[in-house]
C-alpha cells in the first residue's frame, strides 16, 4: 500500500506555500515572464497573478517582484527571500515524502492494524541526538558501516545491520540523526593515552554538573552540537576535568543508533 498527501503550508490559517504554487514560482525563475510561467505549470494568466498577490501579501517580505509593460506582460522575478523559501519547502517536500514512505512500510489498511504508526511520534530519551549526513556505506554479510559528517566537520561511524539500512532508505546525501545514550560516551584527556576506536571527537568541557554518584559532562565539539558524557565522580577527579579543559569524547561505533 502507498500513501500520497499534498503538502501545503499556511501562513495567519490561509494556504500560502502549495505544491501549484510552487511549480509557479519555479517556472517564473525559468522563464522570467509570468505568462510563460502560467503557460509552462499550467493555468490561466489571471490566476497566476492571483496566487503571486496571495503570497506576497500573505508573506512577511515579497516573494515575487513584476514590471508591467511588454509583449509579455512584463518582467517578473523570484526575490532573495522567495528563493530562500523554494529552498525551505524542498527541504519540508523531501522530509514529507520520507514520512509518506515510512508511514507505508509500518501500516497494513487491508488488515485494519494501525498500532504500529506510533513508531513514527516515539520520542527519544538518549540524551546525545546530533544531525549528520551520509558520506558512505559499506554494506558486509550482516552489518553494515555507515560513516556520517556532522556539521560540526567531525566524522562520526555507526555500524548497523544491513537491514537497518534497507528499513531507513539509506543512501550517500541522507540528512541522518545519530543517537547514543550519554553512558556510552567515555572521556579521555588528550595525549594520554592511545584509541582503537573510530570515534574519537575532540572537544572542550562547557560544563559539568556533579551529583553524589555520577557527573554529566557537557563537551562542545563545535557549530553548536555537543556531546553528553556521564561518567563516575570518581572518574571525574581522577582525570581532574574541569569547565574549559580539552577533552576526548569516545564513542564505540556500534553504540550509534541511526534515525530519520
Amino acid at each position: 500500500m502507498e500513501l500520497s498527501s499534498k503538502l501545503t503550508l499556511e501562513m495567519l490559517g490561509e494556504p500560502f506555500l502549495l505544491e501549484k504554487r510552487i511549480e509557479l514560482l519555479h517556472a517564473i525563475e525559468e522563464h522570467g515572464s509570468i505568462s510563460k510561467a502560467a503557460k509552462a505549470v499550467p493555468m490561466s494568466y489571471k490566476s497566476a497573478w492571483e496566487a503571486v498577490d496571495t503570497m506576497n501579501n500573505l508573506s512577511l517580505a515579497a516573494i515575487v517582484q513584476r514590471e508591467t509593460g511588454g509583449k509579455d506582460g512584463g518582467g517578473t522575478t523570484v526575490t532573495e527571500y522567495g528563493k530562500k523559501l523554494l529552498e525551505t519547502y524542498k527541504v519540508l517536500k523531501e522530509e514529507h515524502t520520507h514520512f509518506l514512505e515510512r508511514l507505508s512500510q509500518l501500516t497494513n489498511i487491508e488488515s485494519g492494524e494501525f498500532k504500529t504508526i506510533g513508531r513514527l511520534a516515539m520520542q527519544i530519551s538518549a540524551r546525545n541526538q546530533i544531525q549528520g549526513a551520509v558520506e558512505s556505506i559499506e554494506l558486509g554479510a550482516v552489518n553494515a558501516k555507515v560513516s556520517l559528517k556532522l556539521k560540526s566537520g567531525h566524522d562520526l561511524v555507526s555500524v548497523i545491520t544491513k537491514e537497518a539500512v534497507e528499513n531507513l532508505s539509506l543512501k550517500q546525501g541522507d540528512s541522518i540523526t545519530a543517537i547514543f545514550k550519554s553512558s556510552a560516551v567515555m572521556l579521555a584527556v588528550p595525549g594520554e593515552m592511545q584509541l582503537s576506536t573510530r570515534n574519537s571527537i575532540a572537544g572542550r568541557i562547557e560544563h559539568i554538573t556533579v551529583g553524589e554518584v555520577n557527573a554529566e559532562v557537557v563537551v562542545g565539539i563545535g557549530q553548536h552540537d555537543v556531546v553528553v558524557a556521564v561518567i563516575t565522580v570518581d572518574a571525574l577527579k581522577e582525570l581532574k576535568l574541569e569547565e574549559g579543559n580539552s577533552i576526548i569524547s569516545i564513542i564505540k561505533s556500534s553504540d550509534v543508533m541511526l534515525g530519520r
